[in-house]
């Protein structure tokens, strides 16, 4: 078990992506993720590639107009968010995964730079939107985690658009959660875009991780006045159990954002981002040491990679210099740039 786990490790540190390649030498004032984990082009047909690049170009363009017409930095996360969490190609609204009890949980949060004011929501099952839900936590309430119930009755009060439950249903997701099920295991996010010939984990057991994909999505932007904003939406693990919440809404773990250095959004095995506090530590990084957000990312994710945990970030800095580091196979992700270049990747060698 220890040369196994020895061996993932290793190829876990292999794999590390720091994206100097995809960095833009132009300002970036948006970027976006939908998700990391075991994405093999080999695995992969033409039309759900071209499904996915879409959907990310959607979001990346409706966030950018925003920016152009002077709007904010938390308006531009939230239009790019939304676009995704409508789709049901990503585990966040729309596509959300099911837990054990046949449910949707649903978490999300938002971080504005420029104050670190913040808002997240937890649990929730009948929100449509539930970035939009986040933000009003931040803009509407005296608190910063709302939670089940009580994070829908404020959202509704708010005029957040609830939906039925119904609105979630998916037969794809259904039948993902019965074959996981039947073999009594928990899988991470998404796991059946590309066929049945996926892993999956133990309950409690995450030593043995290995092609499990993380479909949660996020987005970081700067508008015009150099504010910075992340946010990060998601549906969580299938065949998750006890009212589980991972690392999106946690602020500084799945979440953070500062003027001063950057903002990030996490994709990956949420409580191994809550252990190392990996949104928070990009931006502590750049502060105690003096790192680059490029550097920064990447030692970041290097530790995701020494204790077992995988997944990846995006983070944009101040200036507009973007990383997306990873330490799985491939993340969909995108950005761009102030005149409007659109940089798109999936795999770990785009």
């Amino acid at each position: 078990m220890k040369l196994f786990s020895l061996l993932i490790l290793l190829t876990m540190v292999a794999n590390i992506r720091a994206q100097s390649d995809g960095l833009s030498k132009e300002k970036v004032v948006l970027v976006i993720h939908g998700g990391a984990g075991t994405i093999l082009k080999k695995n992969m047909n033409t039309e759900k590639e071209t499904a996915y690049k879409q959907k990310i170009t959607q979001a990346l363009k409706a966030g950018y107009n925003v920016i152009q017409k002077g709007g904010t930095s938390v308006q531009a996360v939230q239009i790019s968010i939304n676009i995704m969490e409508d789709s049901p190609l990503f585990n966040a609204g729309k596509g959300s995964v099911y837990t054990n009890a046949e449910t949707q949980e649903m978490d999300a949060s938002i971080m504005n730079g420029e104050d670190k004011s913040a808002g997240a929501v937890g649990g929730v099952s009948t929100i449509k939107n539930p970035i939009n839900a986040a933000i009003a936590v931040m803009n509407e309430s005296q608190h910063v985690l709302l939670t089940g119930d009580g994070a829908e009755e404020f959202a509704k009060k708010c005029g957040i658009q609830i939906v039925d439950t119904s609105y979630f249903k998916s037969e794809m997701r259904m039948r993902q959660l019965k074959r996981v099920k039947d073999k009594e295991k928990t899988v991470l996010d998404h796991d059946d875009d590309q066929g049945d010939n996926n892993y999956s984990e133990d309950e409690f057991n995450v030593d043995s991780i290995e092609d499990e994909k993380f479909g949660t999505v996020g987005a970081v932007a700067l508008d015009k006045e150099n504010n910075l904003a992340a946010g990060t939406s998601t549906g969580g693990m299938t065949n998750k159990r006890y009212n589980r919440v991972g690392d999106s809404p946690i602020i500084g773990a799945g979440t953070y954002a500062d003027n001063s250095f950057c903002g990030v959004s996490c994709t990956g095995h949420g409580e191994y981002f809550i252990r190392n506090v990996v949104a928070y530590d990009v931006c502590a990084l750049m502060n105690y040491k003096n790192m680059t957000v490029v550097q920064a990312g990447q030692e970041v994710i290097k530790k995701q990679s020494e204790i077992g945990g995988s997944g990846g970030l995006i983070a944009l800095d101040r200036d507009g210099n973007v990383t997306m580091p990873f330490n799985t196979a491939g993340m969909y992700r995108g950005y761009i740039t102030e005149t409007g270049k659109i940089y798109i990747a999936i795999y770990g060698d785009d």
